[in-house]
């Protein structure tokens, strides 16, 4: 089989919203420079795009009726196959505190500006030698980084047009198996059950980033396709008021409004949310996610890429940061002091966003980021049902 163009027929053609901020192009994806080319081979064993029944599949791990079109068909919103960089030296068209995730993989740092990725949804890159996928889905306001070698094999990752609980449905390109972007874990089709490997990424403003890694590479604006970047096509969708764009399953958790933001982390039994509202506030929360003490953040800095006609003009609403709270297998607790700063409690040091200590007795350690998701409560609960809700 070769690469899928993105003529192929959605399954349901809906949401009108989707189709007109991300259309098809008539070309093919083509693979990642560096990728091994039978990555783009097609199915091995049938594909989930094709039939998402195929007798020959595991069980998947989701109810099929609960796959939603989104409206473009499969690459029909192209992911980014030949990613382009710029020095950030170079970069003189974002503002400020327009959020990009910025992605640290080895010794190497990037950014994924929010004006891109929200037109494509994955950039299939290399970092540091290391293949990955960082995704972003706007409906769900998640952005995660993925390996993108799964049981030995390098591949890419496609946008498959559906939706599970109004998240991105990436399909890998070397099986074409159903891969929702909150789990990580393969949902439909021959590798249905295999988990990829997340790398921590955050989401922050751009004069962070820029102020933290001088040095680093910025995601470009020259990505082969014809796109307004720069614009939302989701104006208004991050009203806590508002409703998700399609029909959610199962029954929903009145514990918060379902577009109330959250930071979460941990899985299973061990995952805790805090709402961003009260984080914000807060300054500093603590929680345990298993055995671990975890540290959130918020800071001023960076804008919502889904309030207004603009994504530079969205509302500030502040960087959210989470991290092992532990230095030397000592347990560090931190406070929002009086200048709304960072600090630890025990030696004043003040920490970034980044989880660097910039000045006081500890200047220069760091903290181990934890993977996290910035998200609506309706998305963060459909794939964590079992989670915490800490009001701090």
């Amino acid at each position: 089989m070769t690469p899928r163009a993105a003529g192929v027929p959605a399954l349901v053609l809906t949401g009108a919203l989707l189709l007109s901020a991300c259309g098809s192009d008539p070309e093919p994806s083509t693979p990642a420079a560096g990728a091994d080319p039978s990555a783009s081979a097609g199915a091995v064993g049938g594909s989930a795009l094709d039939d998402l029944r195929d007798p020959a599949f595991p069980e998947p791990l989701l109810p099929l009726e609960d796959l939603l079109s989104g409206g473009p068909p499969p690459d029909g919103i192209p992911a980014i196959d030949d990613p382009q960089h710029e020095q950030v030296a170079d970069v003189d068209w974002l503002e400020d505190d327009e959020p990009v995730l910025s992605l640290t993989v080895g010794e190497e740092t990037r950014a994924y500006p929010l004006r891109v990725l929200t037109w494509h949804e994955i950039a299939n890159d290399v970092v540091d030698g290391v293949p990955v996928a960082v995704t972003y889905c706007p409906l769900c306001n998640s952005g995660v980084a993925f390996e993108r070698t799964v049981e030995g094999e390098e591949t890419t990752f496609g946008v498959s047009g559906l939706l599970y609980a109004d998240n991105l449905v990436m399909f890998d390109r070397a099986t074409e198996s159903l891969w929702p972007q909150l789990t990580g874990v393969a949902a439909v089709g021959v590798r249905t059950g295999t988990a990829l490997r997340s790398i921590p990424m955050g989401t922050v403003g751009w004069s962070q980033f820029r102020e933290e890694h001088p040095g680093a590479l910025v995601l470009s604006r020259d990505t082969g396709h014809d796109r307004d970047y720069g614009r939302n096509p989701y104006v208004g969708y991050d009203d806590p008021g508002s409703d998700p764009l399609f029909e959610l399953p199962g029954e929903p958790d009145d514990r918060l409004p379902p577009k109330f933001r959250v930071v979460g982390v941990g899985t299973g039994a061990d995952a805790v949310a805090v709402e961003r509202g009260r984080l914000a506030t807060a300054g500093v929360v603590r929680v345990d996610v298993g055995d671990r003490p975890v540290t959130l953040w918020h800071l001023p800095g960076q804008r919502s890429a889904l309030g207004a006609a603009a994504i530079d003009e969205g509302a500030e609403i502040g960087t959210v940061a989470a991290f092992v709270a532990r230095l030397d297998g000592q347990e560090v607790a931190f406070e929002r002091d009086a200048a709304g700063r960072v600090v630890d409690v025990v030696t004043g040091s003040t920490w970034n966003a980044f989880g660097r200590a910039t000045d006081g007795p500890l200047a220069g350690r760091r903290l181990r980021p934890v993977v996290h998701l910035d998200t609506f409560w309706f998305s963060w609960v459909a794939f964590q049902p079992e989670t915490a809700l800490v009001q701090p």
